[in-house]
């Protein structure tokens, strides 16, 4: 199991640092129906990363997440809402010339979640520069969280291989492979084989490598969760994370492998589940839990907002992921 670290105060760098996407989630209120005829929608927090790090203050951990929003009422309400939620907005500057970003969704559980990005002219969180990040805070956090989809256009991709290469020092340095096609495929030769050439170089700053079947294929070329997890392994990571969808998790480090099943729910919303799933690996690693334990919490806590219709509002503290295990272990 990779080395636990403690706690930190309040004044101590951060527990968990991640870096990327941010905006504004619209959920239909009324599930099971197109957009189309859906008469309501309910706002949320959103953005891979910065759910990421709102998972990780629910566990109390000290957060914080380096990105940009626009200048305008919802990146008022984006700060506002990462205030609320515990984590620190130092690191989020603003883009004066571009948007915000808002997402909708369809609901169609139990694995229909159609997503529709409103990221144009460019998102704010892919002109994060190079010359902007505060590296001494990367460098001291004990974890730092980048994504692929942070590589998909400059200058956020200089600016998130800076950051990388910057984290050298931190206990873990973790790649979340999140791969969107639709975020790739504006510039020519922008598709899977040019983001695997700029995930190689990612992966090399990578101590932890987390993705889905999709995500290992783009990111080393094949689908099988052992191969891609040697494959991972081989390019220098120490844990490789493979999320198997209905066949549950497979996760291998130094000391071997662990494979477990999803925790059961009755699914209302899938997305979100990954964001909870990486808070809790994240909270996993820093209290220094062996690795079965770190990924059956993980699963667990993906599993619980899976059944809830939001994403960063619905991440789980410490004592639901608890009731959650318990609950998986009585139904056994």
């Amino acid at each position: 199991m990779l080395a636990p670290q403690r706690r930190t105060g309040p004044g101590d760098p951060f527990e968990v640092l991640t870096m990327g996407r941010i905006g504004v989630d619209l959920y239909p209120a009324q599930t099971g129906v197109p957009i189309p005829e859906v008469a309501s929608f309910n706002k949320y927090l959103g953005g891979s990363p910065t759910n990421v790090a709102v998972a990780a203050a629910r566990y109390g951990r000290r957060a914080a997440v380096i990105t940009k929003v626009g200048d305008d009422p919802f990146g008022t309400y984006a700060r506002q809402a990462l205030g609320e939620f515990g984590v620190d907005d130092r690191f989020v500057g603003t883009d004066p010339h571009n948007p915000t970003p808002i997402t909708f969704c369809e609901v169609f559980p139990p694995d229909d979640f159609p997503l529709y990005f409103y990221r144009h002219p460019k998102a704010p969180d892919l002109n994060v520069a190079a010359a902007e990040l505060d590296t001494a805070a990367v460098a001291a956090a004990q974890v730092f969280w980048a994504t692929v989809t942070g590589l998909c256009a400059e200058p956020s991709r200089t600016a998130t291989l800076a950051a990388l290469e910057a984290s050298r020092p931190c206990p873990f340095t973790v790649l979340d492979l999140d791969w969107r096609p639709m975020f790739w495929s504006g510039t020519a030769g922008n598709g899977p084989g040019d983001a695997r050439r700029w995930i190689e170089r990612a992966l090399a700053f990578a101590d932890v490598a987390v993705g889905n079947l999709d995500e290992v294929e783009v990111a080393v070329g094949t689908r099988d969760p052992r191969e891609a997890a040697k494959r991972l392994r081989d390019k220098g990571v120490r844990l490789a994370v493979v999320k198997q969808g209905p066949k549950g998790v497979l996760a291998v480090d130094d000391s071997g492998d662990v494979e477990l099943p999803p925790a059961p729910v009755e699914v209302v919303n899938g997305l979100g589940a990954g964001d909870a799933f990486g808070g809790a690996l994240a909270h996993g690693l820093l209290a220094g839990l062996p690795l079965d334990q770190v990924i059956a919490r993980a699963n667990a806590a993906g599993a619980i907002v899976a059944g809830r219709l939001a994403c960063s509002s619905a991440m789980p503290t410490e004592t639901e992921v608890d009731a959650k295990l318990k609950e998986a272990a009585d139904a056994r």
